[in-house]
């Protein structure tokens, strides 16, 4: 595969989970919101299932012990991000959300400072303001219009950064990303559907009424993305890789005003250009420094 190739496979992903964002949306005009999450990481299960079983086949070495526990406790911390994003879209907008979610790219070194103790690159604390200065402007210039929509998908974004440093720590040496991708989605479906048989009313008509964004979101934003995420990856660069997987919250905004016809202000749509320039700068430029320092130690 050519390194055009895989960073269209990135942008491809990054345009399925946009568009998953209005999925995500107007599925609650006919579903609860814990149903939704139940059913569609049911489904994601199911579509992760045999690529797991697959991947422990062609397996070197053997599960290591407590990697199941691990994996369990990663999909805590994705349910908890799954939770808050979906709860915030009742009172956010599609655009809204997704930018603010990216902000687990600014929240991840962050927290590794905090947790790790590892000293970060000096382009974190510039990022985090900048991505704080973001959030201001897309408030429309006060913080006071920020609707608990807009606080709930910061929460979100608190826990996949959360979820991102948990991977980092348990699941690097295990070799196994489908079958730590089947146990956390696995842990959201049952969680969400055991929460939502005591809080939401669930019939036939209201699954078949939300079952194309229930589809979506299964197959596509937690199936079909994921792969191309893992192939992509494989054949590009890492500054490439980061620019085409946030186009994710480009995305997002495209879809809802092409779909759901969203209108944000233009101090709004500046403060969604820069959140997008701190999550790009968090992740370039300590990837281009390092290689900087790796070319100039090999000359």
């Amino acid at each position: 595969m050519t390194r055009l190739q895989a960073n269209l496979f990135l942008l491809f992903s990054g345009a399925i989970w946009g568009a998953g964002f209005v999925a995500q949306s107007t599925a609650m005009e006919a579903i609860g919101p814990l149903w939704f999450i139940g059913l569609r990481f049911a489904i994601a299960t199911i579509v992760a299932l045999p690529l797991a079983v697959v991947e422990g086949k062609i397996a070197k070495k053997p599960l290591p012990q407590k990697s199941i526990r691990n994996f369990i406790v990663i999909g805590l911390a994705l349910f908890g991000g799954a939770v808050t994003q979906q709860f915030g879209l009742l009172t956010t907008s599609v655009t809204n959300s997704g930018f603010l979610t990216g902000l687990y790219v600014v929240f991840v070194p962050i927290l590794t400072v905090v947790f790790l103790r590892r000293r970060p690159h000096w382009v974190i604390w510039p990022g985090a303001l900048l991505a704080t200065f973001g959030i201001f402007l897309l408030s429309g210039g006060a913080l006071s219009s920020l609707t608990g929509g807009d606080l709930l998908t910061i929460v979100c974004a608190l826990f996949w950064a959360i979820q991102m440093l948990l991977v980092g720590i348990f699941a690097s040496d295990t070799g196994r990303p489908m079958l730590l991708s089947m146990v956390q989605f696995a842990v959201c479906a049952v969680l969400g559907c055991v929460l939502a048989a005591f809080t939401e009313p669930l019939s036939l008509e209201v699954i078949e009424n939300a079952l194309p964004q229930i589809l979506y979101a299964g197959v596509f934003s937690s199936g079909v993305a994921f792969i191309c995420q893992v192939v992509g990856q494989r054949y590009t660069t890492a500054p490439q890789a980061a620019i085409f997987l946030s186009s994710e919250a480009l995305f997002a905004a495209l879809f809802g005003g092409l779909l759901l016809g969203e209108v944000i202000t233009p101090i709004g749509y500046l403060g969604c250009a820069v959140i997008f320039v701190a999550m790009l700068a968090v992740e370039l430029i300590p990837e281009l420094a390092k290689r900087r320092q790796e070319a100039e130690a090999a000359a």
